[in-house]
């Protein structure tokens, strides 16, 4: 994703306001507990459960409002005060889980994706959006369209594809989705491509036939390389709240997840939910969305992140 001062800015500006109905509210509601009242106990309390409300989830809300009243207890605090102190507090819980997708700087060529996540969480869009990305930065991609389940999916990348001068492998509705994901990683293989993106049919996490299959295209790429894939990128819907802590452990045993991917951030008025996410994935948080052009899936920044929340200046 591109990198430069004027484009962040410009992330930035659409974060926060993507964010609006998450920082609206827990800024109303934050703001009328904390606001010129000693800090104590009783507020700590309230203001955990603001947290847990806003699907931080008990114990990240309680660690971070701990940190919060670390150095502030018996003090009276301004609104600008209480909101940089919280940013800060979520800040601090969230840097440890940040991490970088940089399928281009690893080396090893192709360079295989593996997209995973169930279905409506924005799995193919972010698909698309990575492969328009990577090749405007003039990498030769190859896209495997493994969703044979939906037509819709195959149908949506091969738009993509087509926008971004990206060629798309696919086969008929129902094919074998491991033989697919065999047959783009020997065509990637054979044709000097620098970055294979496999897309997989959505599945729900408690569905065992399904993530059987998933794993069995996990085993097709590792019989052609053992590192393969070389990421396996979770896309999660911040819309289902809670749910999609439940996701990543399911598909972390399935397909050993090594980044996660959080959309639709600017649909819910629960965006704490990255944070109890970030508590359950042994893998971080690579990249957010918060709209649907491709400027606007970016790097995850935990400050800039928690200070969108709580509706700061990133």
């Amino acid at each position: 994703m591109t990198d430069s001062s004027s484009e962040k800015r410009g992330w930035f500006s659409r974060l926060t306001q993507g964010l609006t109905r998450t920082s609206k509210q827990m800024a109303e509601q934050v703001v009328t507990v904390l606001t010129k009242v000693e800090l104590h106990e009783d507020t700590i309390a309230e203001l955990e459960d603001l947290l847990v409300e806003a699907d931080f989830g008990p114990a990240a809300a309680s660690r971070v409002a701990n940190a919060y009243s670390r150095g502030r207890v018996g003090l009276l605090a301004t609104r600008n005060d209480i909101m940089e102190g919280l940013a800060e507090a979520i800040a601090k819980e969230l840097a440890p889980h940040q991490g970088r997708f940089e399928p281009l700087a690893d080396g090893r060529k192709p360079y295989v994706v593996l997209f995973v996540g169930v279905n409506g969480s924005g799995k193919t869009t972010t698909l698309g959006k990575i492969a328009a990305d990577l090749r405007g930065r003039g990498a030769k991609v190859l896209i495997a369209a493994g969703d044979t389940f939906r037509a819709a999916a195959i149908e949506q990348l091969k738009i993509w594809g087509d926008r971004a001068g990206v060629p798309v492998i696919a086969r008929e509705i129902g094919a074998d989705a491991a033989g697919l994901a065999y047959e783009a990683f020997e065509r990637a293989k054979a044709d000097g491509i620098d970055v294979l993106l496999i897309d997989t049919a959505g599945r729900l996490q408690n569905k065992t036939a399904l993530m059987d299959e998933l794993a069995k295209v996990v085993r097709v790429l590792k019989k052609l390389d053992p590192e393969a894939p070389h990421e396996t990128l979770l896309v999660l819907d911040a819309t289902v709240g809670a749910n999609a802590v439940s996701q990543v452990e399911a598909f972390d045993r399935t397909a050993g997840v090594t980044g996660v991917v959080m959309t639709k951030l600017d649909g819910t008025a629960r965006g704490g939910v990255l944070v109890p996410v970030a508590e359950a994935s042994h893998a971080p948080i690579k990249l957010i969305g918060v709209g649907e052009s491709i400027e606007d899936l970016q790097p995850f920044d935990a400050r800039a992140f928690a200070r969108s929340l709580v509706g700061l200046e990133a």
